[in-house]
């Protein structure tokens, strides 16, 4: 099992590493057309943008690598691509009374990228439903295809398009249409069978039943999470400024790229083996511990260069506008370094449905998110104290899915 959980890792990591280089590549190009101030206003509204993408489909996806292969994954894929629709229905109704009754939550965002908001959360929605798919199959190379394709028209689009639009609006709009892309090469890549059913709308309610714990535990949980993840750009753009917020967008983006992306690659081949060894024999520890050495290994040598170099690369690489962003990078370290290792591992929760345990957990960590960022005076110390507080929550996350990995809590 070692020799076949590395290869599979290998290669998810190698179209990993190139969807993930493209984007990086990308910046560096998009860091000279658009200002700080427009990568934070953009980052904010993406942040809105996948939260709501998490809360359409229910995480109703995280189920399909517990489900059997076959006609039964494929039939369970028609049954959340038919959630993200109602959702997406309603989530316009929602807005448009929002927007009605004179609600101005938004007013300091784009309208333009207000009215496309809901319909590229149901991209992102979509998007993820087929590429969990391709993983839990084990279809690791169309998986690949799909992010490196969503990648590239992604960055293609927002620096053609920054050429003409070089503000917020542009940047939505590029991302927008190269997730419209992406779209079409999963669905290439992954068409849907005709998959018959003898009713719908029945069928839908025994589904959304049998998994109840997903959308009753999961969808809160990783809601806050969602949440927890943006609020960080959201406070600084209000209580220190747009370009404060810019910083701590790229800084966040470039830190993020690198520490998640052999993360991606683990947890893609993680949650089958892992899945599969746990419907099987009732636990999953030495499928877990496999992951776990590599991850340790990954984050030991990544967080020791990020932090030696972070600071003068930002300032060679963007310029010197964009040193602040460096320096950031430094303050939020322990986040991305032990969040590296604790991220794919905490796909246990689902495996061992303990998902009411997760959304504790979740919900402590929007606290504390919350505490850090208003609390604290300096910008300085409020990121640090998110950073060290992130953390330490991450180890805890970790105690509780090795515990599910043995198949009982003790």
């Amino acid at each position: 099992m070692s020799n076949s959980f590395v290869r599979s890792v290998s290669l998810v990591f190698t179209g990993s590493l190139i969807a993930q280089l493209i984007p990086v590549v990308g910046t560096l190009v998009l860091a000279r057309i658009f200002d700080p101030a427009s990568f934070g206003a953009f980052a904010a509204w993406l942040g809105a943008v996948l939260f709501l993408g998490v809360v359409l489909t229910c995480r109703f996806e995280t189920s399909l690598a517990i489900e059997a292969d076959g006609s039964a994954r494929r039939s369970a894929v028609v049954l959340i691509l038919t959630t993200i629709v109602l959702m997406s229905f309603a989530a316009v109704v929602i807005v448009a009374f929002a927007a009605l009754a004179g609600l101005d939550v938004f007013t300091w965002l784009p309208v333009t990228l207000l009215v496309v908001a809901v319909p590229a959360a149901a991209l992102v929605a979509v998007t993820q439903t087929l590429q969990n798919w391709a993983a839990a199959d084990g279809r690791y190379r169309h998986l690949t295809i799909m992010r490196i394709a969503q990648a590239t028209s992604i960055v293609l689009l927002q620096i053609v398009i920054g050429l003409v639009w070089a503000d917020a609006v542009g940047l939505g709009l590029g991302y927008l249409l190269g997730t419209c892309f992406g779209l079409v090469v999963g669905i290439v890549l992954m068409p849907l069978k005709k998959t018959e059913f003898s009713g719908l709308k029945a069928v839908l309610l025994v589904y959304w039943k049998r998994h109840r714990r997903f959308p009753t535990y999961s969808l809160p949980a990783d809601a806050i999470n969602a949440a927890a993840a943006q609020l960080p750009v959201l406070v600084v753009a209000t209580r220190f400024g747009a370009e404060s917020a810019g910083l701590l967008a790229m800084a966040m983006r470039m830190l993020g790229a690198p520490m998640s992306l052999l993360a991606a690659s683990v947890l893609d081949v993680f949650k089958r083996h892992a899945g599969k060894a746990y419907r099987e024999r009732g636990e999953c520890k030495v499928e877990y511990l496999h992951a776990f050495r590599m991850l340790v290994g990954v984050a030991a040598v990544a967080g020791l260069a990020i932090g030696l170099g972070v600071e003068p690369v930002f300032a060679l690489v963007f310029g010197e506008a964009w040193l602040g962003a460096g320096t950031m990078s430094l303050w939020l370290l322990p986040r991305f370094v032990i969040g590296f290792i604790a991220s794919p591992l905490s796909y246990m929760i689902y495996i061992a449905g303990m998902q009411h345990l997760d959304l504790i957990w979740q919900t402590a960590l929007l606290c504390m998110t919350l505490a850090t960022l208003f609390l604290v005076d300096s910008i300085q110390l409020a990121l640090i104290s998110y950073g060290l507080g992130y953390g330490a929550l991450y180890v805890i996350y970790l105690h509780m899915s090795y515990k599910f990995s043995l198949g009982c809590i003790r």
